[in-house]
């Protein structure tokens, strides 16, 4: 599959590359998508979610009432699941929810996110580019000149650059990342993705080790 470069202005340059068909052109995996996704969810949880059981709350262990005549349910003390104020039954503990994936199946999942931006012509290949100091305006400017502002959009780039980064910091539908770190739940939350030519040469790299 063959796509345009484009520059900063939207404007064609009059060259073109072929994007991986081992990446950008398989048979995609919905079930290893998910598996994929659902790890990094997994992985941005807390798991600090803890509340009190019967032996961890303060009060009186005397029996409140008799066992049996009473007209109600049985209970003990004060600290009954029972009563307003007393313990939880079954609560949350903490816990870590991260779980192992193969990097084979990581890898197959983010080949098949990338495939299906492919084939929804959502990919957009940009010469490379950097800024001389932040400025939020310009990056705004590409984005118009792109004919994609209003979208989500994730800008994959080779290299750290900090003033690129720091220039869509504070627009809320774009977001900057580098190519190593693509992963599948980015790929797939962003309307487009503007990649810049030399992050496709790092992104065939990681991808077809």
């Amino acid at each position: 599959m063959e796509v345009s470069v484009l520059n900063i202005k939207g404007q064609e340059t009059g060259r073109k590359v072929t994007l991986n068909e081992a990446i950008f052109g398989i048979e995609p995996n919905d079930h290893v998508i998910y598996l994929d996704v659902k790890q990094f969810m997994a992985n941005r949880r807390q798991g600090t979610a803890k509340s009190k059981e019967r032996s961890e709350i303060s009060g009186s262990t005397r029996k409140l009432g008799r066992q049996k005549g009473g007209g109600g349910a049985r209970h003990g003390d004060i600290n009954s699941p029972l009563l307003r104020g007393g313990a939880r039954v079954f609560g949350p503990k903490p816990r870590d929810y991260s779980f192992k994936l193969n990097k084979k199946v990581k890898q197959l999942a983010r080949k098949s996110a990338l495939t299906y931006k492919a084939q929804e012509n959502a990919v957009l290949v940009l010469e490379d580019f950097s800024f001389d100091a932040p400025k939020t305006k310009e990056f705004v400017n590409i984005t118009k000149n792109l004919k994609v502002d209003g979208k989500k959009l994730l800008f994959v780039l080779p290299s750290a650059d900090k003033n690129v980064y720091l220039s869509a910091r504070n627009l809320q539908r774009a977001e900057v990342m580098l190519a190593s770190n693509v992963n599948t739940y980015k790929v797939l939350n962003a309307d487009v993705l503007v990649i810049t030519e030399k992050s496709l040469e790092c992104i065939d790299a990681v991808l077809n080790k």
